[in-house]
């Protein structure tokens, strides 16, 4: 009887620590996709619903949003290879429980040895296919530190954070519709960007279902799990890349992966109509552009006007518009030039910059002196919100779809194309029809100017929404028109995010909307003297909104993006 009991008291206690403390297992073979939840205690919300049920497992286990954001990001890594990544780089904004909030910048750099012109030919023209597609386009990669520059405020140990993805890697996850398409999609390229065919080729077409394994990137993960940071900086994998660029006629060495770091910066932070958002600063244009946009359009008393409006459409393109020329002339990596944030940001200068709207005229940018670098729309954004008041928005990107294309060999990750985010020379149109400015010229170590947004907006210093979205110069204007929905439209978060957006980014000249976009608008704005050009999606924004000690999650329908939570 004796032996009875405490054969019973044995597995109750294995039962309870395995449900408090141990891995939980990820299955990447079953999962269920939702867009929207309502819980209480924690939520992710990611372009993939794996990687959202990796972080609220982190959370299941006592990790807080950092420690889910983390797992996420490391997840997100092996199931999105398309921008989810560990050879790019991207932005965190983190809010802390006891009121902090910090800026992680992990954006890619140049590597010492680029130079302004390196994409010049003899007679001066840029040659664009060197800085899109070809190796010379790989940034120092930054991701890897940003995660570990993160891990000071999470709780849990490291290795416990990165199982979720070793595994996934190791045993395979099945594909979503979304992530077949593009691997066949992007196949050619991957096969001239690398001399053995990588494994995200095969040679018939990637179906729904379809399973991925991917060891050489569990190996490198391992690495990462054993050794920290330089185990991806330094020691294999950092051979591995250096030795993949040389190869290449790269210009990444062993040098510029040792030298790289992470740098907290104070985030942007100001007030619109009695809420505090908190945001990106440089070298991401995102911050500056979104408080320059929501300051001017409430002098316009938008909060008055409705969503899809005549009125409201021509007044926030309006508004995108100069917020856009802004950053053309003004705006680069604040380590190398010098940039007046204070006075974009003013209420004065803000006042001259709409002295000129007029709400019954189209404007035009044909006045307007300089112009900007448009980075690809490939990038991926993941929320998370814990139980004790932590949150986390994250941006990060590899630039174009798959980046650069090319996987480093017996490392099993794909480097980014983000040096086409510098000015290839300024004042020459990109593939894109954009421009750039001088203060985004390159330069050894130089950060590229960026659009990412991530953003947490706070209520009485407590969490109210998490937002963000990829989609490259469109990133800040659908974080602007989030927050407006939300805010000044009254929407729900699914109303924001599956509302049809719209784009004005100053050059070209054109606002863009979305397919399903009010006909009636359009035809109004159309009217007045604008260009519309109807596109695909815009972006795929993720929303979490903390109201009424509830948590609501949305996963953009744009997208295989799922939201998990408990």
């Amino acid at each position: 009887m004796n032996q009875l009991k405490t054969l019973v008291f044995l597995i109750l206690m294995y039962v309870l620590i395995s449900s408090c403390g141990h891995q939980q297992k990820i299955n990447g073979y079953h999962f269920e996709t939702r867009k929207e939840i309502e819980v209480r205690r924690g939520a992710v919300v990611s372009a993939s619903p794996i990687a959202s049920q990796v972080g609220v497992s982190i959370l299941r286990q006592g990790g807080n949003a950092i420690d889910a954001a983390i797992a996420t990001q490391l997840a997100l890594a092996v199931v999105h290879p398309s921008a989810g990544n560990i050879g790019g780089g991207g932005f965190s904004i983190i809010h802390l429980k006891k009121g902090q909030n910090i800026a992680i910048d992990f954006r890619e750099k140049a590597p010492g040895g680029a130079s302004r012109d390196m994409y010049l030919d003899s007679n001066g023209n840029a040659q664009l296919n060197l800085s899109q597609n070809s190796p010379l386009a790989v940034g120092v990669p930054g991701s890897v530190a940003g995660i570990f520059a993160s891990m000071k405020y999470a709780k849990l140990p490291f290795k416990k954070l990165i199982q979720p993805a070793i595994d996934l890697a190791e045993n395979g996850f099945v594909l979503a519709q979304g992530e077949a398409e593009s691997l066949n999609d992007i196949k050619e390229h991957l096969l001239k960007m690398n001399a053995v065919a990588p494994v995200y080729v095969k040679d018939s077409p990637w179906k729904t279902g379809d399973t991925l394994i991917q060891k050489d990137l569990a190996n490198t993960l391992k690495r990462m799990r054993d050794y920290g940071a330089k185990g991806f900086y330094e020691g294999e994998t950092g051979q591995l890349i250096a030795a993949q660029m040389k190869k290449d006629n790269g210009l990444i060495t062993e040098e510029d992966l040792k030298n790289y770091q992470a740098k907290e910066r104070s985030p942007i932070v100001f007030d619109y109509k009695g809420n505090t958002v908190v945001s990106m600063p440089l070298p991401s244009s995102g911050g500056i552009i979104l408080e320059q946009m929501l300051k001017m359009s409430a002098m316009e008393n938008l909060g008055k006007m409705n969503y899809g409006t005549l009125a409201s459409v021509q007044l926030m393109s309006e508004v995108e518009r100069r917020a856009f020329a802004d950053r053309a002339k003004y705006l680069g990596d604040p380590d190398f030039v010098k940039v007046p944030v204070k006075t974009l940001v003013s209420d004065a200068y803000l006042k001259k910059r709409m002295s000129d709207y007029d709400p019954n005229k189209a404007g035009n940018s044909k006045d307007t002196k300089e112009g900007y670098i448009i980075e690809g729309e490939e990038t991926t954004h993941f929320d998370v919100v814990d139980k004790d008041g932590n949150a986390v928005s994250v941006t990060t990107t590899l630039n174009g779809g798959f980046g650069s294309g090319i996987v480093v060999k017996g490392a099993g990750f794909l480097l980014n194309n983000e040096m086409d985010d510098f000015s290839a020379k300024p004042g020459v149109p990109n593939m894109f029809g954009a421009v750039g400015g001088e203060a985004n010229a390159i330069a050894p170590n130089k950060r590229m100017l960026s659009s990412m947004t991530p953003t947490i907006v706070l209520k009485n210093n407590q969490p109210y929404i998490v937002v963000g979205t990829p989609g490259g110069t469109t990133i800040p204007t659908s974080v602007y028109q989030t927050i407006v929905d939300m805010v000044d439209f009254k929407m729900s978060p699914k109303q924001a995010v599956d509302s049809p957006k719209f784009h004005q980014q100053w050059l070209p000249d054109v606002i863009f909307v979305e397919k399903d976009f009010n006909k009636n608008t359009i035809e109004e704005l159309k009217k007045m003297g604008y260009k519309i050009s109807v596109r695909g999606s815009i972006g795929r924004t993720e929303v979490i909104e903390v109201k009424d000690k509830k948590i609501i999650a949305v996963a953009d329908y744009r997208g295989d993006d799922g939201a998990v939570g408990y």
